[in-house]
């Protein structure tokens, strides 16, 4: 049975961090009913609004809290959180398009609530899950490249034994274990490093379960790790 762990080295530097998880097995994710989710993402894009109250778009709190965050640790260059770069577009009236149905589903739970949100296939991992810091060696394949691009050392990364699976935390995905049409297993997270908004973590998990639930079918598991919680069984 596969592992999630979360090392001792990430909690070195984010001792007060969420990692919320929710396990999604035997689903349809080639569902397809395209406004249906084209709605769900412009009411979030709507929604999103809300976190961009101040003008100066770093010093927005959900923006400014990652920001420092992504200083404890060593990043590629220009490298930023996930939900940033999703309120950059929402700030500039870009459109957020559908991709499929569990990405449209995890964009919209970011975007409503924001906090950055992320997910794998399960069936393309290689022993167990780690977020943990790199060692510099890990072989990485971004989403949509051709070349390797291995993660510096120190760097905080999700990785398998088979090499690094997101970059820079929540940054960038690799392609090798990217959600498609075809996934039946999926993995989900949220992450929060804001001891204030732990009910607003919360909630966005349940309704994230929730959405996958009531759309996709099979059936999903909510767990949540954190500094006493470090690991959990994938499936069993």
């Amino acid at each position: 049975m596969p592992r999630f762990i979360v090392e001792d080295d990430f909690w070195s530097l984010f001792p007060h961090a969420k990692i919320g998880t929710v396990i999604c097995q035997g689903i349809d994710n080639s569902i397809r009913d395209v406004e249906s989710y084209e709605d769900l993402l412009q009411k979030a894009h709507q929604e999103a609004h809300k976190f961009l109250k101040l003008e100066e778009f770093s010093s927005n709190p959900v923006v400014f809290v990652w920001r420092e965050a992504f200083q404890k640790f060593k990043t590629k260059k220009g490298a930023r959180c996930s939900i940033e770069a999703l309120l950059k577009r929402v700030k500039n009236g870009s459109h957020i398009g559908t991709i499929n149905p569990l990405v449209d589903i995890y964009n919209s739970i970011s975007l409503r609530y924001g906090l950055p949100c992320g997910g794998e296939d399960i069936d393309t991992f290689v022993g167990d899950l780690r977020l943990t810091q790199a060692n510099g060696g890990e072989s990485f394949l971004p989403l949509g490249d051709t070349s390797n691009s291995s993660p510096y050392e120190g760097e905080i990364v999700y990785k398998d034994d088979a090499g690094a699976i997101c970059r820079c935390w929540n940054w960038r995905e690799a392609q090798r274990t990217m959600l498609t049409e075809y996934t039946k297993n999926a993995f989900l997270c949220i992450e929060s490093i804001d001891e204030m908004r732990s009910d607003e973590f919360l909630m966005a998990l349940e309704e994230l379960s929730d959405l996958v639930s009531r759309n996709l079918g099979g059936t999903v598991k909510i767990e949540v790790l954190d500094i006493n919680h470090k690991e959990i069984t994938i499936f069993g």
